[in-house]
């Protein structure tokens, strides 16, 4: 829990780098939290039909929008790669798989270009 509290406290951080550990626990809660929430705006008034969507669940996601997006800017700055690398994402299925990949990879050892590799500090 402490490596989602990190992340939300680095709220807007897209500098720097994030260890594996960082980015898939926070993409874990983040996953436990939204089953939660929607769970509860489908046993509730707040799920919409039309918009096939719940009010707490949306609200959550847009919260936690950019604290998500600055960690994966800062994991893949630990495998050393640019955030201009997230422009991926625009191409269905075949993007997100591989920034999931890279997700997974490990981190560059010693520092590179965006700082010192965060399993030593």
């Amino acid at each position: 829990m402490n490596w989602y509290f990190k992340v939300l406290r680095n709220y807007a951080v897209f500098s720097g780098r994030a260890r594996r550990k960082e980015y898939w626990y926070f993409f874990l809660f983040n996953l436990i939290i939204i089953m939660i929430l929607t769970s509860i705006d489908n046993g509730t008034w707040l799920f919409s039909q039309t918009y096939r969507m719940g009010l707490l669940s949306c609200i959550y996601s847009l919260v936690v929008f950019i604290p998500s997006l600055a960690v994966l800017v800062r994991r893949l700055h630990d495998t050393g790669r640019s955030a201009w690398w997230l422009l991926l994402a625009l191409i269905p299925i075949i993007g997100s798989i591989v920034l999931l990949i890279f997700a997974a990879l490990d981190s560059e050892p010693g520092p590179n270009e965006y700082g010192l590799n965060p399993k030593i500090t």
